[in-house]
């Protein structure tokens, strides 16, 4: 992240007193959001339907709110009932040079970004990637038989006409000082939340909005062992290593596990490169899943990254699949 990004998370996080002087900014943002909003739902801007359901999985902060394992946890429910999804994402750091882009078993981070290299990777379902969603889910829908698409990311997107919006806050920061950009992290007013079908709070054990965050195992980059998450299995002292949205929660869990990490951050979507490990031979690395799928090839026989389940409300798999069964 950005020296200056830095500091304007922290001054939303705490509250400083000179964000009241972008106020006038925020009202532009928020007044300029609001418009174009209207814009789409009246129909002066036109936008694309498709012909099969679309689900989108979104949020009005800015960062990481968790939204990936999320997009995953939805595809794996859906295809144990027997439902495909199709996934579709602006694919952030992707460089193809042709877009749309669908995910193979050739494609590489750089080609389509890390996080639907993630989703791929670990459900298989047909993933295609623009920065135009609409032409991503044409692609889709050109070349896949599904039940349903899955959008990753794309809530502020109305040129793609949606039939269900899942709005993902993280449970301890909720909406922040509740400013608009750049006064504060939203991108829509808080008042866009009673529009959504559903807000999921990533962090929260509560039965019907919550989302919980099981640590499955230990997985080895160069051979796919599993290991159980337990400084037994790989020792104690380990480096951690993080290129996303909010590493402190990735480092607070191994803490919590009983690592003693030794941290390096990365901004988020960063292009690691085997520099990036050198000098990281004297002890187990750890990494997470999202930062795993771009160094593989280069990180080393004692890399690991830690595999994490989402876990839903049972409600929501459900309202997908018999939206994807009308």
């Amino acid at each position: 992240m950005p020296e200056g990004q830095r500091g304007l998370v922290h001054a939303w996080n705490n509250g400083a007193w000179w964000l009241w002087l972008l106020r006038p900014l925020e009202w532009l943002f928020r007044t300029l959001a609001a418009l174009r909003r209207q814009l789409y739902a009246s129909g002066l801007l036109s936008g694309y339907r498709a012909d099969k359901p679309v689900v989108i999985v979104g949020n009005i902060t800015v960062g990481g709110s968790g939204k990936t394992p999320i997009v995953i946890a939805l595809v794996e429910a859906l295809q144990a009932q027997g439902i495909t999804a199709g996934v579709v994402s602006r694919g952030y750091g992707a460089g193809a040079g042709v877009f749309p882009h669908t995910v193979s078993d050739a494609s590489t981070s750089p080609d389509c970004g890390d996080e639907p290299l993630l989703i791929y990777q670990r459900t298989h379902c047909p993933c295609v990637v623009a920065p135009s969603r609409p032409a991503a889910v044409r692609t889709l829908l050109e070349n896949f038989a599904v039940d349903v698409v899955i959008c990753d990311d794309g809530l502020q997107h109305y040129a793609l006409a949606r039939d269900m919006e899942i709005a993902v806050l993280d449970a301890r920061v909720g909406v922040g000082n509740g400013f608009c950009l750049p006064a504060g992290p939203l991108r829509e007013p808080v008042s866009r939340l009673q529009s959504v079908d559903y807000v999921l709070y990533r962090g929260s054990d509560d039965p019907i909005n919550g989302v919980s965050y099981e640590q499955v195992c230990l997985v080895n980059l160069a051979t796919a062992e599993q290991r159980p998450v337990a400084i037994g299995a790989i020792g104690k002292s380990v480096y951690a290593l993080a290129g996303i949205g909010q590493p402190e929660q990735f480092y607070t869990s191994l803490t919590r596990l009983g690592f003693d990490t030794e941290q390096r951050v990365f901004p988020d979507h960063y292009a690691y490169s085997a520099t990036d490990f050198a000098g990281l031979g004297d002890k187990p690395v750890i990494m997470t899943e999202k930062d795993a799928v771009k160094c593989r090839e280069f990180a080393g026989a004692n890399a690991w990254y830690l595999r994490i389940d989402a876990r839903l409300p049972r409600a929501l798999p459900e309202a997908v699949a018999a939206l994807a069964r009308t």
